[in-house]
């Protein structure tokens, strides 16, 4: 039996957060392979620029070229839309041996807005439920088993260091010229400015 954890994202790009959430639920739930599987035209980003899947790709292959735990799925980016997580977790289900444990990884924003996902039954009915949470921070599970009951119970917390970290954040730096040093592996800084991504966001 293998245990699985599998990290959906834009991964626009990839920073620190992402690797230390899937190490951490990695060493906690000794999973055996996270696979980080980036999203080709995530439906709640409608309207957003985000960068080529190439790009984001590319970044993401360099981030986990040193761990030998971590891998890339393609299965969102080999397929048409319209891409809902819920069908990404499925066809992962499926492509599982039957007795492999298969765990879905999110960070506390996406456990706050799980009602609010397409579909999250499906989710819950594939996959065990993982969500980093940050030190000094509780969840208030009252609206959420409200609206999903027994989630509260369903959910394992993986208590991690406090790194916050958001992609959209470190877009804006870039555009504005700030520093990203530290916040990113330095391969994936350095792609960003060799390849000018993110100087414009219009």
């Amino acid at each position: 039996m293998s245990r699985i954890g599998v990290l959906g994202g834009t991964f626009d790009p990839v920073h620190l957060g992402h690797l230390i959430l899937a190490e951490t639920a990695r060493d906690t739930l000794r999973l055996d392979i996270v696979y980080f599987v980036p999203a080709a035209d995530p439906p709640h980003k409608h309207g957003q620029v985000i960068a080529a899947a190439t790009d984001r790709l590319a970044m993401l292959e360099m981030a986990l070229a040193d761990n030998p735990n971590f891998r890339i799925s393609l299965i969102d980016l080999e397929r048409p839309g319209p891409h809902f997580t819920a069908d990404m977790v499925e066809l992962m289900h499926r492509q599982m041996e039957p007795d492999d444990e298969l765990w879905f990884l999110m960070g506390l924003d996406s456990v706050i807005d799980f009602p609010n996902w397409h579909q999250p039954e499906r989710i819950r009915n594939l996959a065990r439920l993982a969500a980093a949470t940050r030190p000094g921070y509780e969840i208030d599970w009252a609206p959420l088993e409200a609206e999903l009951p027994g989630i509260s119970h369903e959910v394992t917390l993986l208590p991690m260091p406090g790194v916050s970290i958001a992609s959209n954040t470190l877009r804006r730096r870039v555009q504005h010229g700030g520093s990203i040093r530290y916040l990113v592996p330095e391969c994936v800084r350095q792609y960003i400015l060799e390849h000018g991504l993110y100087r414009r966001l219009d």
